[in-house]
């Protein structure tokens, strides 16, 4: 096959070259309330192509590889005082496999466990490309089904606004969840 960023011929979708070179992960901070933070590891403007292969069936490959550079690399080195649960958001999989999913699955550690199908959106509205006005008024309706009183990392792909992260952490802790922090694969800087 062929990398799918420098079209050499690769056993991998993305080249072990191009991982090296291309993919190195930053580490990108935001606060989206007082004293609540997501954490991201690229630009979205530097991965905005592989980040829409999860629309296309190859798009699991591109994800596995991304979050083994980048949530791998911070679960290895995250530590806490007791074990806490990793939730993707809204782990469906509609286009054959769920991208929140794959990355929580790379968190998991000794201090991460990563729990799958507990927090789903029951509104199944598209927001790529929309804007805040737009999301505030169409909201996920997440529904939770999973542990209670206990510490989580919310798990997403991309934050643009952080609406959809601030909707599922406001009813988490109304299901006496903790949402430590969340983490995204990448966030729009500009």
């Amino acid at each position: 096959m062929k990398c799918t960023s420098c079209d050499k011929l690769s056993f991998y979708i993305i080249c072990k070259t191009c991982q090296k070179q291309l993919l190195v992960p930053n580490f990108y901070k935001k606060e989206l309330e007082k004293d609540f933070f997501v954490y991201s590891f690229y630009d979205y403007k530097d991965l905005e192509d592989l980040i829409q292969s999860k629309y296309h069936f190859y798009g699991d490959r591109v994800f596995n590889i991304l979050a083994k550079l980048s949530f791998t690399k911070f679960a290895s080195n995250f530590e806490f005082t007791h074990p806490i649960l990793a939730i993707p958001i809204d782990d469906h999989t509609r286009h054959d496999f769920s991208q929140t999913a794959i990355l929580a699955k790379h968190l998991k550690s000794t201090f991460i466990k990563p729990v799958f199908n507990t927090l789903k959106a029951s509104n199944i509205v598209k927001y790529a490309g929309k804007n805040l006005e737009f999301r505030q008024k169409n909201q996920r309706k997440f529904i939770y089904s999973g542990e209670t009183n206990c510490d989580v990392i919310l798990v997403d792909d991309v934050i643009t606004t952080g609406s959809t992260i601030l909707e599922a952490k406001k009813l988490l802790k109304k299901q006496g969840v903790n949402v430590l922090f969340a983490i995204t694969l990448c966030c729009f800087l500009s």
